[in-house]
Formats: structure tokens, C-alpha cells, sequence
């Protein structure tokens, strides 16, 4: 053995013994969280809910996609040599995390009707805020946080479910506060339409945010787990949305160059939250998938800190 030279053969292994016994630990802790698969019932429904966990998590957060693509492809996406995943980064900052497939999404059905509404989107994320918060004697009850189509669901459903979520992030917020969405056409009928590759890239609008290899580990397994886009009826329900309604600690976060969450949209939302915890952060840089690129590391940081600010003392 050449290591270690000056000290004797016997010190020399144990030395080399404690050097191997950390090579190890550390490959061990560099080992992303296993993900698992849940299967949550919903009104009599089979909802799909991933988590990844940090050993001795105190805390939990529930997310929700968007409008077309469900929870793996968004949240935890896997690209050898790059760290993209939403959940490892919160696992890393010692949270469990979850993220539901809604109704047609991802590994979640469609039921019955075919159709899904918002009211049903939010009352689902109701009931599993409820199983989340069973699961375990978390020190606060479960965070939320929805993603452009998902941060309207998740306020709907704080407002329909009060007491059910310590804090509620919303990121790419779309909806204008002071313009009402139309009713449906009567006798509409779901068009079961499939997905593009030219759809699923759509997000990445700023040049350089993130790799083309990234882009394209991104398209492809967003068209594998929802070829077909789900088909969303009576978004008029959306209108019911009133930030006086909102009580809890809110994080609005929106990308620099987000088209889909203007800032005037953004100020006049937070504006209205009836909480005195809500703060407002725009991602330098940052577009619509603002925690899937480069300023992925921004993003994280100040959602942690809003989160662990939540719940201090």
C-alpha cells in the first residue's frame, strides 16, 4: 500500500478502511430519494400520487402540474448529468414530497364524464392534502404549490378546503383577476386531441435557459405519459377565485420573461391576498418552466426560504 507514507502498514489500513467507509457514505447520500407510487381514492376515483421523501422529513408539499403535461414529466425529470428534478431539490432541503397526476393525467384516468372542471380538480387536491396530512405527525400541516393551470387549482382548492394547507406558491399564474372567463358553448364534447412535441417544448422560451439534451428528455417523456391532452370543460368556475378568500402565507413566483404571468397580473393578485405573509418573487431570467432551467438554483432558494419561513417560530 503507497498511501499515507511516514505512518505504519496497520494505521495505514484503518485509515484507508475510513476512507472507504466515506466514499461510500457520500455515494450513498448523492443517491437521488426512490420515488413510490400511490394510489389515492378520490370520491370512489383512483388518483396517482408520487413521493419522494427525505430521510426524517418533518415537513410535507403537495404539487400540482399544469394545463397539458402531469406531474413526472414536469417535476421530476431525470437527465443524466444535470439536476432538474423539482423533488430531489426539495428532498435535498429535507422535505417529502408529493405530486398528484389530476384526473386523465399521467397514470390517473379519466372518469366517467370524461371531462375534467376545475371544482373537481380542487376538491381532489383537498382530499389528498388530507391523506398527505394522515400519513405522518408533520410538524405543520401540508405545503401546496401549482404550476400555471396548477396555481389556479391550488388556490381554488385552499378556498374550497380552508385548513387543509400551511401555504400556498403559485408559480406562472395566468389568470387575470378583473376579467371573467366565458361559460361553455352548450353540448360541447371532449376532442381526446393528442399531444406534440412542438407543445411539449413550448415552455422553454428563453435561448440558452436550458440544454437542447434537456429539451428533448423533457418532450419525450411528456408525450409518454400524456399523449392525449385532457380535455377541460366549465372553466368559468375559475371566476369564483377572490384573494380575500386566502388566509395563509402565499409565495407568488413568476419568470422575467414569462408571457404567461405578467408582472401586472402578478402585483395585482398578490395585492388582493387577504394574508399578511405574501411575498411576490420574480426569477431573474426565468420564464415559464423557470425551476426546469438555469435558474433552477434561484428558484429553489427562495422557495425554501419562504417555506422554512412559514414555519418559524
Amino acid at each position: 500500500m503507497t498511501f499515507f507514507p511516514g505512518i505504519s502498514d496497520f494505521s495505514k489500513r484503518l485509515l484507508f478502511s475510513a476512507l472507504m467507509i466515506l466514499v461510500t457514505l457520500s455515494a450513498a447520500a448523492a443517491e437521488p430519494a426512490a420515488l413510490e407510487r400511490h394510489i389515492v381514492e378520490a370520491d370512489g376515483h383512483p388518483m396517482v400520487v408520487w413521493e419522494k421523501r427525505a430521510q426524517a422529513a418533518g415537513q410535507a408539499i403537495l404539487l400540482v402540474h399544469g394545463r397539458t403535461w402531469s406531474a413526472l414529466p414536469d417535476f421530476d425529470l431525470q437527465v443524466e448529468g444535470e439536476d432538474l428534478s423539482l423533488m430531489d431539490g426539495l428532498v435535498e432541503a429535507g422535505y417529502a414530497v408529493y405530486a398528484v397526476d389530476l384526473r386523465g393525467y399521467g397514470e390517473t384516468p379519466r372518469d366517467a364524464t370524461q371531462w375534467l372542471t376545475p371544482n373537481r380538480a380542487a376538491d381532489d387536491v383537498g382530499i389528498i392534502l388530507a391523506w398527505i396530512s394522515s400519513r405522518d405527525d408533520w410538524e405543520v400541516k401540508p405545503h401546496l404549490f401549482g404550476w400555471s393551470m396548477g396555481s389556479t387549482v391550488s388556490q381554488l382548492a385552499v378556498q374550497r378546503h380552508p385548513n387543509m394547507a400551511s401555504s400556498l406558491t403559485l408559480f406562472g399564474y395566468w389568470r387575470d383577476d378583473d376579467v371573467d372567463l366565458a361559460v361553455d358553448a352548450p353540448d360541447i364534447k371532449p376532442a381526446f386531441k393528442r399531444n406534440t412535441a412542438e407543445a411539449a417544448a413550448s415552455d422553454f422560451i428563453t435561448p440558452g435557459s436550458i440544454s437542447q439534451k434537456a429539451i428533448d428528455a423533457y418532450v419525450a417523456h411528456a408525450l409518454r405519459a400524456d399523449p392525449i391532452r385532457v380535455d377541460v370543460r366549465q372553466v368559468d368556475q375559475y371566476n369564483a377565485l377572490e384573494g380575500a378568500q386566502i388566509t395563509v402565507p402565499v409565495l407568488v413566483i413568476s419568470g422575467e420573461y414569462d408571457p404567461i404571468a405578467p408582472a401586472d397580473v402578478q402585483l395585482k393578485l398578490i395585492s388582493r391576498f387577504a394574508t399578511g405573509h405574501k411575498q411576490w418573487v420574480s426569477v431573474p431570467g426565468g420564464d415559464h418552466a423557470a425551476f426546469l432551467e438555469s435558474s433552477r438554483d434561484y428558484f429553489l432558494r427562495e422557495l425554501v426560504a419562504f417555506l422554512r419561513g412559514v414555519s418559524a417560530p
